[in-house]
């Protein structure tokens, strides 16, 4: 007998009715993630620090038909991480994906960054995934939901870079080994955690290396003499990878960091 995924590939992506919580939602990653997944007919709980720039995701979103709700915040305490999950649960009464694309970044050499632009940047990409995982993994736990989780790492995680990024290399290390953690104390609930991480792409973050500035031109001849397929990536690079880690075609993938970088880790 032929098993249905064999019969039918396509049903293995099937998200449809699904409901996704989604921080950093205002970010390209973030926006892309709820654009795609939107579009799938995924039913979407927004969330951003920033409400000019939540409403703008939240208008594009309904323009394809997607239904979506929006909360204004940041996961700065395990009590934010719970709002959040209240938020989504008043809404749809589940949620059965978890998106963490919040974060930022600082660069300084050691010598000159500040030790409180340091923790900024280890509080919003180490602590606020904690926060939320606790949260809503726990909510999962309690209630047999076979979760997915997506986290938000970089190819910073695995190499370093010299120019001032002791803080963001070092929080982005730390998300790939709590990807792995959490995929083992979880995998007994049937709930996966992996993280896609890519090279550098274009977002406000990176911004300055697409413009004509001499020194973003400069970095970003460096970058790309480092990237074997020639190019820095754009956030529909990383789309297909974040459907199949929330789709059940990844069930069986689970603590996993997964390169969308054009091939430099390869190099």
């Amino acid at each position: 007998m032929i098993s249905e995924p064999l019969r039918n590939p396509l049903s293995l992506f099937e998200v449809k009715g699904k409901v996704a919580l989604i921080t950093g939602a205002s970010g390209a990653f973030g926006r892309g993630c709820a654009l795609a997944l939107g579009a799938l007919g995924v039913k979407l709980l927004l969330v951003s620090g920033s409400k000019e720039e939540l409403d703008a995701v939240t208008a594009e979103i309904k323009e394809i038909g997607a239904e979506v709700r929006t909360l204004v915040a940041r996961p700065d305490s395990l009590a934010d991480a719970q709002t959040m999950l209240k938020a989504v649960l008043d809404a749809y009464g589940r949620v059965d994906q978890l998106v963490v694309a919040s974060g930022m970044n600082k660069a300084g050499f050691i010598q000159d960054l500040a030790y409180e632009d340091w923790q900024k940047v280890m509080d919003a990409n180490v602590r606020g995934p904690w926060f939320m995982a606790k949260a809503v993994g726990t909510y999962w736990i309690e209630n047999k939901v076979h979760g997915k989780m997506l986290l938000m790492s970089s190819v910073r995680g695995r190499h370093g870079n010299y120019s001032g990024y002791t803080g963001y290399c070092t929080s982005k290390g730390a998300t790939d080994a709590l990807t792995r953690v959490l995929a083992t104390e979880w995998a007994k609930y049937g709930i996966t955690v992996n993280a896609i991480a890519p090279t550098v792409f274009r977002s406000k973050l990176t911004a300055w290396m697409y413009g004509d500035d001499e020194v973003g031109q400069a970095t970003k001849a460096r970058s790309l003499s480092r990237i074997p397929l020639g190019r820095l990536g754009e956030v529909e690079d990383l789309i297909g990878m974040a459907i199949y880690l929330l789709s059940p075609a990844s069930d069986f993938c689970t603590g996993q960091v997964m390169y969308v970088d054009g091939g430099y880790t390869a190099g």
